[in-house]
């Protein structure tokens, strides 16, 4: 099926060392932003897939946009006058774990995303895929309310992968009434574990799957414990591939890409999540968001 990812783009500065970014004397230049990152998952993965979002007109910006055409997406940018595109330095620590600093913070051009972006979304689009981050601000947050909405008018699947930075959100409290308001219009939804406190108010995945009954497919994430995820009165947990763990970052976005490229609302439940755990446990055997993003054979071989 034709997927849209709808949000942000950015670009990861990636450190030469682990440790403290002011410790680091080279960054390499990376496409990032969780929607991207899905979208060069799908295409990767063999999905026709589309990207509708903001950057600069700036180099980052054109710079974004050769690299997703590259990685065979539909690119369908605007391109803002108003702000900078979007620019994270990731610091890595031992076991590949990630912190971010973001100087534009949420002042980057993708935050401008509104209401009249949706209307570059192809017609031929089956999944709206979307997140949170590129919707902070006020005009933003109503832009995403207006997708979900006119996208189920559509009769497009919805999907929803918060991809929670508390660090981007003046209160918290703004996350949770977003997601609140977003949940009802979805049909697929992925969180992380530590995601379902800011995005529902709970910590037990149980209560997150009882607040979620409404979504056709919930799916949690556990790190390297794998995935679990309910869809009807179906339920499957899986564990995730042992790999050798470089960098985590996108590992989330791997596993959507994953996931939306299994048939998961119809097919085996259990066969999707072990395709999307192995597609986004491979993207953390490389530097990264998208260098380790896999091909079909690839995902299959772990």
């Amino acid at each position: 099926m034709s997927v849209c990812c709808f949000g942000e783009a950015l670009v990861d500065l990636l450190p030469d060392r682990r440790g403290r970014l002011r410790d680091c004397a080279h960054f390499e230049v990376h496409s990032g932003g969780a929607p991207a990152n899905v979208a060069v998952g799908l295409a990767r993965l063999g999905a026709p897939v589309s990207f509708v979002g903001v950057v600069g007109e700036d180099e980052f910006g054109h710079l974004l946009a050769r690299k997703l055409a590259e990685a065979g997406i539909d690119v369908r940018l605007r391109f803002s006058t108003a702000a900078p595109t979007g620019v994270w330095f990731v610091a890595l620590d031992d076991k590949g774990e990630r912190s971010f600093f973001a100087p534009t913070g949420s002042a980057s051009a993708d935050k401008l995303i509104d209401e009249s972006d949706f209307a570059r979304v192809p017609a031929e689009t089956r999944v709206l895929h979307c997140g949170s981050s590129s919707h902070v601000l006020p005009r933003a947050g109503a832009a995403l309310r207006d997708a979900v909405r006119r996208a189920r008018q559509r009769g497009m699947t919805v999907s929803f992968d918060p991809n929670a930075r508390l660090h981007l959100w003046r209160d918290p409290r703004e996350l949770r009434s977003l997601c609140e308001d977003v949940l009802p219009h979805c049909d697929i939804v992925k969180l992380s574990q530590d995601e379902l406190e800011p995005c529902l108010g709970v910590r037990d995945p149980a209560r997150a799957f009882e607040l979620l009954r409404g979504v056709k497919l919930a799916c949690i994430t556990l790190g390297e414990r794998g995935a679990m995820a309910r869809r009807g009165t179906e339920f499957a947990q899986v564990p995730a591939p042992e790999v050798r763990v470089v960098d985590t970052t996108g590992a989330g976005d791997g596993f959507v890409a994953g996931l939306l490229a299994s048939d998961p609302l119809e097919g085996n439940l259990e066969d999707a999540l072990r395709f999307a755990c192995a597609v986004g446990s491979r993207v953390c055997t490389r530097l990264g968001a998208v260098a380790g993003l896999p091909t079909r054979a690839e995902a299959t071989s772990l």
